[in-house]
């Protein structure tokens, strides 16, 4: 195979895993937990943008159970975050597991 098309195929599949990424850091998910009482938003690459606790789960008393629905709303928000990344970067690959590119998270 002639080495000027190979490196011709690296800089388009460079150029569109980079464009990939800067969609997928202009997409969002949302993950919550206890029944909506805490959302967490993420962005495709997993950067969280806000956290929203609902009144009815702020009270001294269940501190424990808030710390809890943040953590489960965060990982809930992140977990779709890799599979928007996930989903994304096969639509790149055609689908091929190509390692450290298609595990970004």
């Amino acid at each position: 195979m002639d080495f000027n098309a190979i490196m011709k195929q690296a800089r388009e599949m460079h150029e569109k895993m980079n464009k990939v990424q800067n969609e997928l850091a202009s997409k969002t998910v949302t993950g919550s937990a206890g029944g909506g009482m805490v959302t967490v938003q993420a962005t495709g690459r997993g950067d969280i943008v806000s956290i929203v606790i609902e009144d009815v789960a702020i009270d001294r008393a269940e501190k424990e159970m808030l710390q809890d629905l943040i953590s489960g709303a965060v990982n809930d928000a992140l977990r779709k975050a890799r599979e928007l990344a996930k989903r994304e970067m096969a639509g790149l690959t055609g689908g091929v597991q190509i390692p450290g590119l298609t595990n970004m998270f």
